[in-house]
């Protein structure tokens, strides 16, 4: 049934009148507290992973895919804050995935793609 006039949130429930309409009232950009958990220990994870690589190699892949940071940079935008060409960036990027890609290091990884 619908409401002619506007109901508090406040509005007591039940004979206790310890709820309140808002009480029941589902918030859809909640997040579930297992989604939360999982999303930390992937950060964490990732922070100890990237930790393994090289100051550089960390700090390229951080810039190129924005991890940690606002936006991800092109290969120039990082090229520039080495001091070092594009093309350099491409090989720093590249040689630091395919250590990612050792199972040492992706196993550790693996486990937050099946969620």
């Amino acid at each position: 049934k619908i409401a002619k006039e506007p109901i508090s949130l406040e509005t007591p429930i039940g004979d206790e009148e310890d709820s309140q309409l808002g009480d029941f009232i589902e918030d859809k950009n909640a997040v579930l507290p297992l989604d939360s958990a999982i999303q930390e220990n992937l950060k964490e994870t990732t922070t100890r992973v990237l930790a393994s690589l090289t100051p550089r190699e960390e700090r390229v892949l951080r810039m190129r895919f924005g991890i940690g940071m606002n936006t991800d940079h092109t290969l120039e935008e990082v090229g520039q804050q080495f001091s070092v060409t594009r093309e350099r960036i491409r090989q720093i990027e590249a040689k630091a995935l395919r250590k990612l890609k050792h199972p040492s290091r992706s196993r550790k990884l693996r486990s937050f793609l099946d969620q």
